[in-house]
């Protein structure tokens, strides 16, 4: 490393329902939760604004502050199934923890900028803001080459597995289906890169304490069914570390598991 160091004091900070590192793509998508800069005060940052009401789109470059380390070798979450060097993937662990991000402005509130389609962390530092600039920043087609044979998943939904879904937006639990969207879309079933496992011809994915069950047929993925990861025996335990029994008990007496 070089000995020089070079110090960056945050514009902001990134505020999302977005909390937990699996819960954000790996990429901006229309998938995301939307989410908000919050400039700081008293740094003029309001003339800085000027004119960005009229960009549609613009990147947010941020800091990584989940990771404190970073790693020289990591395994992509999709198109590799070796480990690439950081420096060839958008990975998180990077020497100087520093991320980018290309979303779409939704409204700007004073020094509040909301967007959407962000794959970032709530909490996140927010280190500069730049507008894109389609001539400059597009170049279609242009891929690593360990990515040019990732094949991309159509992801449906059940009826079954829609209604709980809807019932579980209603109540909290907001991330699960963007969560399945991005999980699914590619290596569906590779249990190396995400916490799936086989269920006879089918398979379970898992995202905190909830499960969905899904098949896969050539290019298509079908999510069956949502269910409670906790057992009965577990539900009767009075530990509560997610401070979640109470919604799985509801659940659980709305939609029986299928098998």
């Amino acid at each position: 490393m070089a000995s020089a160091k070079i110090e960056i004091s945050p514009i902001g900070i990134f505020r999302t329902s977005q909390v937990h590192p699996y819960e954000a793509g790996r990429q901006p998508d229309e998938f995301h939760a939307e989410g908000c800069i919050e400039l700081e005060s008293g740094h003029n940052f309001e003339q800085a604004l000027t004119g960005l009401d009229g960009c549609e789109r613009i990147w947010i470059i941020f800091h990584f502050h989940h990771n404190p380390d970073w790693q020289p070798m990591v395994l992509p979450p999709r198109g590799s199934d070796t480990k690439l060097g950081v420096f060839a993937t958008r990975s998180p662990y990077r020497p100087n923890g520093i991320g980018m991000s290309c979303v779409k402005v939704a409204r700007i509130e004073k020094l509040k900028i909301f967007v959407s389609g962000a794959d970032i962390l709530d909490g996140s530092p927010v280190l500069d803001i730049k507008p894109y600039v389609a001539y400059a920043d597009s170049f279609p087609g242009v891929e690593p080459a360990w990515l040019k044979n990732a094949e991309k998943h159509v992801i449906s939904f059940s009826e079954r597995a829609k209604e709980s879904l809807r019932y579980l937006d209603s109540h909290g639990v907001t991330q699960l289906r963007g969560f399945l969207l991005h999980q699914l879309e590619y290596e569906p079933t590779n249990s190396r890169k995400k916490r799936v496992k086989a269920a006879g011809e089918e398979f379970v994915i898992a995202y905190r304490t909830w499960r969905a069950r899904f098949s896969v047929a050539k290019d298509q993925v079908q999510v069956l069914e949502i269910f409670s990861g906790y057992s009965s025996a577990d539900l009767e335990n009075a530990d509560d570390p997610y401070a979640d029994k109470i919604i799985h008990k509801q659940f659980k007496k709305l939609f029986q598991p299928l098998s």
